[in-house]
């Protein structure tokens, strides 16, 4: 277990030993953050242009719990913006990525297909957290008709792809938690903001956020 008791696995350790060393060697000018890496010096940090943010294995529990629902997190960052995001589910080996700039796409077996948010705005489904069930005080301001619970990332790609409608999160998350998710869903031409309404800032002293909601455009 980690200082915050949240658990830790030899798989997170060797994700991330495999994703470094795959990223070093490819794009070695690249610096990169990573969930199982080094505290790097937010001095060091704070003036980098482009960076990776990658979480190695996100879901850990659900790892633990073997339900499959866990993925692999890859953010490619501008100006401490997420640009390229890539979700990889080890499992099912399914894949996603997308940005802004180039839309998203979801590869399963050997098709690839681009994906969309929906443009509901009632009778809406809700994705929430497998682990932190029970986060929908503030769904109450939508017209929810069903809500479904999911480990890791996951959520940020059924949004992305039009099966879920909102993803609204009350509690904390941890940059690398969120950024190539968010990427994959602005480029499938949804939305994330701080519960607040604010843009997410990356690449803070303090890597800790606090919550957000996930919606398409027209909500």
């Amino acid at each position: 277990f980690k200082a915050d008791n949240s658990p830790l696995t030899l798989a997170d350790k060797n994700a991330h030993t495999v994703i470094v060393h795959g990223l070093q060697t490819l794009y070695p000018a690249i610096p990169i953050i990573s969930e199982e890496g080094e505290n790097i010096d937010y001095d060091i940090r704070k003036d980098w242009k482009t960076y990776w943010l990658i979480d190695p294995l996100d879901g850990t529990k659900e790892f633990i719990k073997r339900n499959g629902e866990f993925t692999v997190n890859i953010a490619l960052m501008e100006n401490n913006r997420p640009v390229l995001g890539i979700i990889f589910v080890p499992v099912t080996e399914v894949l996603y990525w997308g940005g802004k700039s180039i839309g998203a796409f979801k590869k399963e077996a050997k098709e690839t297909k681009s994906i969309k948010v929906s443009n509901r705005t009632t009778g809406l489904t809700a994705v929430g957290s497998r682990s932190h069930a029970g986060e929908n005080k503030l769904l109450l301001q939508y017209d929810i008709k069903q809500e479904i619970n999911i480990g890791s990332s996951l959520k940020f790609c059924m949004v992305a792809e039009g099966i879920a409608d909102i993803y609204l999160r009350e509690n904390p998350t941890m940059e690398w938690d969120t950024a190539a998710g968010q990427a994959i869903l602005e480029g499938a031409g949804g939305v994330m903001t701080a519960l607040d309404g604010s843009l997410f800032i990356y690449n803070k002293m303090n890597m800790l956020n606090g919550g957000f909601v996930c919606v398409n455009e027209e909500l």
